[in-house]
């Protein structure tokens, strides 16, 4: 994981929050909408959702606004933001019964609960998260900007730190993901140095049990847009083929497909294969498909629309996410096609227009 050292605040943003202290809101506004996006980064993660990660960062401006008085005066604003939207999230957590059960099997065994309970967890498109994730050279570098690690947003990272308890994930998003101290936050969420320490060992062991090995994407001298692009190609005319026997060859024969909120999770490309054609897959009542490249997550995706018999339009049926190691996949993440507008897709394509895609 990427360390990236939360900053101190510069001249200009120390005579901000002093604004902000005196209740200039439109000082607090043009400040802390420098970091809306990484605060939704960072609650996404905490939360696995992205609708409920947007409204946590909305509870937390307006939280930050009301108790603006407890910023220190001559402090930065970013830890001050960061403390009040991790409070939200542990606060939403705690409300939440499917999460707090699933905190409290945590707490109580040592193995914490399996992947297929976290029903909430939501795809997120890269067009929120790569503005703050291009690597940029070190001495052009803002010093409030965050280069974001892949590892760290992708689905299977996101899915085990739901298992973690709410401490322990906080912390090690804190520590391991931002790059804060122990120190720091431990102060954050008003816990001793050792408490930090004990939940951040815990939680590295959890993800070194539970998250799954980690190969190159692509093999030794591929280009990865090229490599990326040839895959997405195969997919498709996969897919549009109803060609099961063209999917062998580019999935892994023990990956792994789920489809969140339902809790089953397939292991195994043959009982992908059977479930798939269980569903309709091929089948005349199935219909066609036609498939959308995109990215979620930093990861490719295809998004699939339908042509039912009968049907005038294509219409979204689901969002399917990939994981691929080594130039094959070896994890489909599907999500409802309910997704698409959040990946400027929309949800039906008029199939007298020629099925253009978008």
């Amino acid at each position: 994981m990427s360390g990236t050292q939360i900053p101190s605040g510069s001249a200009e943003t120390t005579a901000l929050t002093a604004a902000i202290r005196a209740g200039d809101e439109e000082a607090f506004n043009h400040l802390a909408g420098r970091h809306r996006r990484e605060l939704l980064i960072h609650c996404y993660r905490m939360l696995g959702s992205l609708d409920d990660a947007e409204d946590a960062v909305q509870d937390a401006l307006l939280r930050a606004w009301r108790y603006r008085a407890s910023l220190i005066e001559g402090a930065p604003l970013r830890p001050w933001l960061y403390r009040v939207a991790t409070n939200v999230c542990l606060d939403a957590i705690a409300r939440d019964e499917r999460r707090s059960v699933l905190a409290a099997k945590s707490v109580e065994n040592d193995t914490p609960p399996s992947t297929d309970e976290v029903a909430w967890l939501q795809p997120i498109p890269d067009s929120l998260i790569e503005p703050i994730s291009q690597p940029i050279s070190q001495h052009a570098a803002d010093p409030e900007t965050i280069v974001l690690s892949r590892e760290t947003i992708e689905l299977a990272f996101l899915t085990v730190i739901q298992l973690l308890t709410p401490l322990q994930r906080a912390v090690l998003i804190l520590c391991d993901v931002l790059g804060w101290s122990a120190k720091e936050a431990a102060g954050l969420l008003d816990v001793s140095t050792a408490a930090v320490n004990s939940a951040l060992q815990r939680a590295r062991v959890t993800l070194q049990r539970r998250l799954p090995s980690r190969r190159p994407e692509w093999p030794p001298g591929a280009d990865p847009s090229v490599a990326e692009r040839e895959l997405l190609k195969k997919i498709v005319d996969a897919s549009e083929n109803a060609d099961l026997e063209a999917f062998t060859s580019i999935i892994r024969d023990d990956a792994i497909f789920r489809m969140p909120p339902q809790p089953d999770i397939v292991v195994g490309r043959d009982a992908m294969f059977n479930l798939w054609v269980d569903e309709g897959f091929g089948s005349e009542r199935f219909g066609r498909l036609r498939c959308v490249p995109t990215r979620a997550n930093l990861q490719p995706a295809v998004a699939n629309y339908v042509l039912r018999p009968g049907d005038a339009a294509w219409r979204a049926l689901t969002l399917d996410v990939l994981r691929i190691e080594e130039g094959i996949i070896t994890e489909i993440v599907t999500f409802a096609g309910a997704v698409f507008p959040r990946f400027g897709l929309p949800l039906t394509i008029d199939e007298q227009a020629g099925g253009e895609r978008t």
